[in-house]
């Protein structure tokens, strides 16, 4: 390990002696928090610490610079230690580039100072400098997510393309009792809809909390053990509201409490942090959802004015520096027949524009919305072209229009000149979504195909499953995350199958060129073609206009594992060909152009 020496200057109006000190070199992309001493101040202070003071802290690479909100840490230990006052504030890095890094910070107070240019009167308390030697990136990294494809992300370190295979449920995934400062602010929830007893304890859970994973205090296991065991089971992503006040479960919010949304709960979110690192270190995407549609205008009347952006604020700095983050406007965002108030599109965009000038890290930005034709339509067609969107987090009351659904919004947001990324994050409808394992009928297996690679062979970016209000482990009650064992491993085959076998990000759908009910091609035309056949029905491929002799394998979305290969050889001089599958159930047909070699053996 390399040691540099550097210099920490910190000061009131005008720079002390330095104070020589020695930090470690870091691994490009390795997670650094930095902490800063300033005033003492608590979270109930009269000069609010949250509203009052700001830090920010450029770092510098060369001529490359990126500024990062800092956040105040009360002792820099909260998570541990419960503290509400202290004199630390803290902010969090992660290099992208090797080489020399110098930083500097400025700690001004002023009235409503976070809001920067548009504070007013402020006074410079401290300023920061110091610096660090970024080396190269540690084995096995992938870096952050990052946006340079029309339908996929990509891992900016591996190269690797991104496809998701997550849970949805249960949303109020925080509402935890380990955390500090939580609880539920009523118990009043809608007739026949799900509910919640009690906070999440995640008992089930706590056999998979394995040595060397996180805790607090001893406590935080039944959760952590959980994300240990979703990851394990092929799950790469998890859904959660950061604020459910007025909706739902009634029992998240990044606050000290559910009727002040000026003064954050510095422990708690510290403990968030926890959890959220232990995903990260996992290679799980971190879906967080802003609001619910129920409560989507309780912050500034839906604009983004000074509580909105002090919460999305708070949010970026302590959390934003993750490898794998996706900001969900909310829950079922946008007008909808039966809620009082909702954003409208003028709301949403400034929403987005927030993020794109105020996310130094530019993770992915996205919408979630009502399901059904009329609603995608009214709230998605008015944000066509909107560049700063990246994406639709889409809901589908019939989860078996996937592909249609996600090949149409494929095709109308290329045409208007900003593609999105297209997932199937809710499928209902809202009493049902996935069944759990042991149910009976179970919908499962046509969930499987219909849903999950009828989205993925249309182009769509994967999904996330929702767990019915009426199911067991709901997506409210949820506390066994292994009442759908199964559904995560089918899952993780899928993504298996085109990781492993196809260029899938040079690829689109096709369903043109296959025939048959709900039989989707997904092709890059002369090269290769990926047939799905839902109901072990032949399926024919239309290989005119192609050349050469293709191989036919099989691969089973309920089995996964190797491709079948019985030696299956295709002419596209044959025109329309048959398929047939080598079994019951659905099938996946891979057919690829054979080289010159491999057609002489």
């Amino acid at each position: 390990m390399r040691f540099l020496p550097l210099l920490l200057c910190l000061a009131l109006t005008t720079c002390r002696t330095p104070i020589e000190v020695l930090l470690p070199e870091v691994a490009k992309w390795q997670k650094m928090t930095l902490s800063f001493p300033g005033p003492s101040t608590s979270e109930q202070a009269s000069v609010n610490p949250f509203t009052d003071y700001r830090l920010d802290v450029t770092f510098t690479n060369g001529t490359y610079s990126v500024t990062v909100p800092a956040f105040y840490a009360a002792d820099g230990r909260a998570a541990y230690t419960g503290a509400t006052q202290g004199s630390t504030w803290q902010v969090r890095f992660r290099p992208d580039r090797e080489g020399e890094w110098s930083y500097t910070g400025e700690l001004v107070r002023g009235k409503n100072a976070y809001l920067g240019a548009d504070a007013g009167a402020e006074n410079v308390l401290e300023r920061y400098t110091g610096g660090f030697y970024a080396g190269p990136a540690r084995a096995g990294e992938t870096g952050r997510l990052i946006r340079d494809h029309p339908r996929y992300l990509r891992w900016a370190e591996s190269g690797d393309y991104f496809l998701k295979t997550g849970v949805d449920s249960p949303e109020n995934l925080l509402g935890y009792a380990d955390f500090d400062g939580t609880y539920r602010h009523s118990d009043d929830f809608r007739e026949g809809e799900s509910r919640a007893d009690s906070l999440h304890t995640y008992t089930a859970h706590l056999t998979d909390h394995r040595t060397g994973d996180p805790a607090w205090n001893g406590k935080g296991k039944g959760l952590i053990g959980g994300i240990s065991y979703l990851q394990s089971a092929g799950v790469n992503s998890i859904y959660f509201l950061t604020m459910n006040i007025n909706g739902d479960g009634k029992d998240v919010w990044p606050y000290t409490s559910h009727d002040d949304f000026s003064r954050f709960d510095v422990s708690k979110l510290d403990q968030w942090e926890i959890v959220f690192d232990h995903a990260d270190s996992l290679g799980m995407m971190l879906h967080f959802v802003l609001n619910e549609t129920e409560n989507e205008t309780l912050l500034d009347g839906g604009d983004t004015g000074p509580q909105r952006r002090l919460y999305f604020r708070e949010l970026v700095a302590r959390f934003g520096h993750h490898r794998a983050v996706t900001w969900n406007l909310g829950e079922e965002n946008g007008p909808n027949d039966w809620s009082d108030t909702a954003q409208d599109t003028d709301q949403q965009r400034a929403v987005v524009e927030w993020f794109a000038d105020h996310d130094p890290f530019h993770n992915y930005v996205v919408l979630h919305t009502h399901p059904g034709e009329e609603a995608l339509a009214e709230i998605y067609r008015p944000l066509l072209g909107e560049a700063d969107l990246d994406g639709l987090s889409l809901q589908l009351g019939n989860p078996y229009h996937a592909n249609a659904v996600t090949a149409d919004w494929l095709a109308r947001s290329s045409r208007a000149g900003a593609p999105w990324i297209i997932t199937l994050d809710e499928t209902g409808p809202w009493w049902r979504g996935l069944d759990p394992d042991a149910a009976m009928p179970n919908n499962q297996d046509s969930l499987r195909s219909l849903a999950l690679w009828g989205n993925l062979l249309a182009g769509g970016a994967g999904v996330e499953w929702y767990f019915g209000a009426r199911s067991p482990h709901n997506d409210l009650n949820l506390e066994d995350w292994r009442s759908r064992d199964r559904a995560y491993h089918w899952s993780a085959h899928a993504r298996t199958f085109f990781e492993t076998h196809l260029p899938y990000w040079d690829m689109q759908g096709h369903n043109e060129l296959s025939q048959g009910e709900q039989q989707y091609c997904f092709a890059k035309p002369g090269e290769v073609y990926v047939v799905l056949t839902p109901f072990g029905q032949p399926a024919t491929l239309d290989l005119r206009g192609a050349e050469g002799e293709f191989s036919v394998r099989w691969y089973s979305p309920a089995q996964g594992g190797e491709l079948v290969d019985k030696g299956e050889r295709v002419r596209a001089s044959d025109g329309r060909v048959r398929l047939v599958p080598p079994g019951e159930g659905d099938w996946v047909a891979l057919v690829e152009l054979r080289t010159t070699s491999a057609a002489a053996d």
